[in-house]
Order: C-alpha cells, then sequence, then structure tokens
C-alpha cells in the first residue's frame, strides 16, 4: 500500500492583472509520505502560500492535479469537498486575524465540529472541546476567554486546536510562527512535531525562515517566482545546496560562531511574473547566468537519490 497522501502534478495558478497573466504557480510537482512533513521556503511573493491554499481548494487551480490520499480532489463537487476539509486543513500566519473575536475559545474551537454535525450533544462537544485544549496545551480556565485577552502563542494554539476538531490528517502550515516571539515559536513547533508524532499528521510546512525549516521538516521544496528550484530531503539540502538561489537563502541564516562564511548578495532586477518567458527566471540574479539561461527553462533534474534542481549548470557548478 502506498504512503503517499498528497500527490502534485504541473500545478498552475495564475491571476488576471491589467498587464496580463500573473503566474503566482507555475507547474508545481511534489509527493508527501504520511506522517511526513514537506517545508516549503523561498522570499515573499514566490507563491508558497498560494500553493498551499490551492491544495486546499480555497484558491481554484488554474491547471494541474491535486491527489489526496489517490483521489483527484480537482474534480470533487463542492459538497464532497466539504466533506473532505474534514481531513485537510490550514493554520494561518496571523493567530488573532484568523479567529473570530466576538466567540469565546470554546465557541471557536467548537464551531467546526457544529458546522459538520459531528457531534449533536451539547455535553459531549464541551467534553472535546476540553480534549482538544489539553491536547495543544491550552489551560481550561482560559475557556471562557477572548482572542484579545490572550498572547499570540495561546491565540495561535486556538487555532491548531480548532484545525484538529475534525479528526484532521493533513494540513497546511502557512507560516504559522512568523507572527511570534521567538520563545514562543520553539514552543509552537514543538507542539506541532509533538502532534504529529502522537495523531499521525501529515503538514506542508510553509516559511521564510531556513533556520526553521531544516529542524522541521523532512523534505524542503525551495520555490522562486511560482517555480520550484530545488527539492531534497532537509538533511541533504542544507549540507548540499546546488541552486545558485538556495545556496544565496542558506548563505544568509545568521550562524552562532565566529568563523566567517560567504555571504552572497543577490544583485540584479527581479523577473516579473506576469506573462513570463520561458527561461530560467533566476538568470537576472545568479552570478553563474550565461547565454542558456537567457534562452531555455530549466526542468527539473535528479542530482541523486530525491535530490532534484532546476538549473542548466550545475553539474558545471558541481564540478
Amino acid at each position: 500500500m502506498s504512503k503517499i497522501i498528497l500527490e502534485v502534478k504541473n500545478l498552475k495558478k495564475y491571476f488576471d492583472s491589467p498587464k496580463g497573466k500573473l503566474h503566482a504557480v507555475d507547474d508545481v510537482s511534489f509527493a508527501i509520505e504520511k506522517g511526513k512533513t514537506l517545508g516549503v521556503v523561498g522570499e515573499s511573493g514566490c507563491g508558497k502560500s498560494t500553493t498551499g491554499r490551492v491544495i486546499l481548494r480555497l484558491l481554484e487551480a488554474t491547471d494541474g492535479e491535486i491527489f489526496y490520499k489517490g483521489v483527484n480532489i480537482r474534480k470533487l463537487s463542492a459538497a464532497k469537498m466539504r466533506e473532505l476539509r474534514r481531513e485537510m486543513q490550514i493554520i494561518f500566519q496571523d493567530p488573532f486575524s484568523s479567529l473570530d473575536p466576538r466567540n469565546t475559545v470554546s465557541e471557536i474551537i467548537e464551531e467546526p465540529i457544529i458546522l459538520n454535525k459531528l457531534i449533536k450533544n451539547k455535553k459531549q462537544r464541551f467534553e472535546r472541546v476540553l480534549e482538544l485544549m489539553d491536547l495543544v496545551g491550552l489551560s481550561r480556565r482560559l475557556i471562557n476567554t477572548y482572542p484579545h485577552e490572550l498572547d499570540g502563542g495561546r491565540r495561535q494554539r486556538i487555532g491548531i486546536a480548532r484545525a484538529l476538531a475534525l479528526n484532521t490528517e493533513f494540513i497546511v502550515c502557512d507560516e504559522p510562527v512568523s507572527a511570534l516571539d521567538v520563545s514562543i515559536q520553539a514552543q509552537i513547533l514543538n507542539l506541532l512535531k509533538n502532534l504529529q508524532h502522537k495523531l499521525g499528521l501529515t503538514y506542508i510546512f510553509i516559511t521564510h525562515d531556513l533556520s526553521v525549516v531544516n529542524h522541521f521538516s523532512d523534505d524542503v521544496a525551495v520555490m522562486y517566482l511560482g517555480k520550484m528550484v530545488e527539492k531534497a530531503p532537509a538533511e541533504e539540502l542544507f549540507s548540499h545546496p546546488v541552486h545558485p538561489y538556495t545556496q544565496a537563502l542558506l548563505s544568509a541564516i545568521p550562524r552562532p560562531t565566529l568563523d566567517k562564511h560567504e555571504k552572497i548578495i543577490l544583485k540584479g532586477e527581479i523577473t516579473s511574473p506576469i506573462e513570463p518567458e520561458p527561461i530560467c527566471r533566476f538568470a537576472n540574479r545568479c552570478r553563474y547566468a550565461e547565454d542558456i539561461c537567457r534562452r531555455e527553462e530549466p526542468q527539473l533534474e535528479t542530482v541523486e537519490g530525491e535530490h532534484e534542481v532546476a538549473c542548466h549548470r550545475w553539474r558545471e557548478l558541481e564540478g
């Protein structure tokens, strides 16, 4: 039996703009095994959050296929998709703006249970809310408090409890710790990891913080202007980055050491994502770019094992 829980094939999402189609996600493909975490990294505007939303069909894809447990969910009706969303949830970046300020902690966590008619008995629903609060480390005394009375860490725990209320199996974590203090970030990351081991959860973890993704993810996909430029197991990617863009991202990670390391400064104009030409989108900022990079679009190639890269010159640079 296949361990693959999610497979994305040639996913595309274009938006209309006055100057043409904006290619937010362009021909992205990957697969995730059940119980694993795929980290998706890149600069702001690279399409990572849009990818997550398209997978959950919060945004409809322009083209491509999304298979969840072998079913192409792009072909499901709205009613069938609502049923499937019991298993597929999202945790948002800003815990405050994603929670209804007029509802208490209890009401926020209970709402998806009521809407999906999972537990009709009021007492049983209350017990389920308490169970979820215990699961995410929220004190029971906070059950009748409102989001504005809590700090960011507790608000995010509410969001996690809400995502788990429907016996979820797959969660898109859309920069879930970027709005939190560093000490709180560690607590939330540890909570997510513990929940994954305890409940067998599968994550797509979207972030711009590479130091976070290194410790949290099994595999890492690097995106640039809507394209996936490199994908590899986390340990392999961080020890052996091949794409010049990945190398530049990793060089920017602060290191607690006095040893000097080269910081790669990206220069040049960023290619427009509106009706882009079929060339390397990173060429204008790449210090290794040659004529072929400005003539042809590179495709993902296997470096070794599960390590893939989209770069015309990776073999030369390896040598």
